[in-house]
């Protein structure tokens, strides 16, 4: 016997109990239940169960006389369900998105925390007023470039007891993706060292006089500037044109194919550059090439979070693999085009976005075109005197020398093409 009369209890009653062996009378009376009483067990004798003083509830077998279930009776019980089950479906599922956020938040901050341990411990950090002093508070005068991150001046400090030119890089932190990038600059530099790289001596994160975050990276300072203004510089004003011959172009060519195949098979996980070009390509003052500008650069499948717009920037219109435009993870294969633009721009002294080539023809198709015994059309017009000054001699010998030349830069232009074919299985 189970008595439960009186005991305040509402909802439906549940069918389990009919079917309960050894419960001969069950006393469910003045209570607020609802729905369909069960027919089975003890239900199906009226002496047996006791249901009286519950006004909602209907059907059970003729003896108990209860009126029959409505259509909207079933309905509300029918909401009930699917209401209890929406709910606790939803607390399942905030559970859920709160520990995937919880442990994404914590692998970040354990990222951010071992970036921060890392910069510090590589580098002997320098401080916003030595910077200030050094730039003489980053006059104008002292700018020497800027890029999409920041700007770089030119200063004079004092590092490891040593006064020493630098070239301090002044991130831009407005500029979304710009502590990524310096964090991105720290790390890659941190693993590696090679001639033809540039190197950075230390770094600065702190606050300026106004109380915002300020942050730096101080290089070497290269005194003959990049790539891109040797290679398109205007004449001086006495008529003078310091250019590049040919021999420098292919020193350096050499320079910087000696800093990817360091960058791509000497580390223990490969790092992409993913943004060389002319004027990330440094010279110091014997003309040795050193590529820099590592602000891009990513470790071969590392993790990304895309969110920050920072993940998603791949290059350089122009310079850029085209499969980086479709969304493409960065590959060595993305540096080998970019590499190859940058042959054929020094060697016809012509940039890959200039209006004349246009979307369907490009650098790379100009020159691919040219190769096709017309090579000497296309070449940088300041290599153009050296080749005349040889075609203008009589002797055999040097107009050997002027073919020999014409067939030199022919080869490393087929180099080029080679490098920046369109499908990165087809490249070098």
């Amino acid at each position: 016997m189970l008595n439960l009369s009186h005991n305040n209890l509402s909802g439906s009653i549940p069918k389990f109990l009919g079917t309960m062996k050894g419960l001969a009378t069950l006393d469910l009376s003045f209570n607020n239940l609802d729905g369909e009483v069960p027919t089975s067990g003890v239900f199906a004798n009226a002496t047996s169960a006791s249901v009286v003083g519950n006004a909602w509830l209907c059907n059970g077998i003729p003896q108990l006389k209860l009126p029959p279930c409505s259509s909207s009776t079933t309905k509300i019980q029918s909401q009930k369900v699917v209401i209890i089950i929406s709910i606790c479906g939803a607390v399942v599922f905030m559970a859920l998105v709160f520990a995937v956020s919880a442990f994404y938040h914590r692998r970040r901050k354990m990222k951010s925390n071992m970036q921060t341990i890392l910069i510090n411990e590589q580098y002997m950090r320098v401080s916003y007023a030595e910077l200030v002093s050094a730039t003489n508070d980053f006059a104008s005068e002292n700018l020497i470039g800027a890029g999409s991150f920041g700007s770089v001046y030119m200063g004079t400090m004092r590092i490891n007891d040593q006064q020493v030119a630098a070239a301090v890089k002044v991130l831009n932190l407005a500029q979304r993706g710009a502590s990524q990038s310096f964090v991105a600059e720290c790390e890659t530099l941190r693993c590696v060292r090679h001639r033809n790289l540039v190197k950075i001596l230390t770094v600065c994160s702190s606050i300026d006089y106004q109380g915002h975050d300020f942050k730096a990276l101080i290089y070497e300072f290269l005194p003959n500037g990049n790539l891109d203004k040797w290679l398109h510089q205007q004449p001086t004003e006495d008529g003078e044109d310091m250019g590049l011959d040919l021999r420098m172009r292919l020193q350096i060519a050499i320079d910087v194919a000696s800093s990817l195949e360091y960058l791509h098979q000497h580390n223990p996980v490969p790092i992409i550059h993913c943004d060389l070009k002319p004027s990330n390509v440094l010279l110091d003052g014997e003309m040795v090439a050193h590529v820099g500008d590592f602000g891009l650069a990513r470790f071969l499948h590392q993790d990304s979070d895309i969110s920050t717009g920072w993940a998603s920037m791949r290059g350089t219109l122009g310079y850029a693999a085209p499969e980086y435009g479709l969304g493409n993870e960065v590959s060595i294969q993305g540096d080998v085009y970019s590499y190859g633009i940058l042959l054929l721009e020094m060697f016809t002294g012509k940039r890959p976005t200039e209006s004349k080539f246009g979307e369907a023809i490009g650098l790379r198709k100009y020159v691919e075109m040219a190769l096709e015994g017309r090579a000497a059309n296309v070449i940088d017009s300041y290599l153009l005197p050296e080749i005349e000054d040889c075609e203008r001699s009589t002797s055999e010998s040097d107009w050997t020398s002027r073919d020999m030349s014409i067939a030199c830069i022919s080869s490393i232009m087929h180099i080029g093409v080679s490098c920046s074919a369109e499908m990165p299985m087809d490249r070098l």
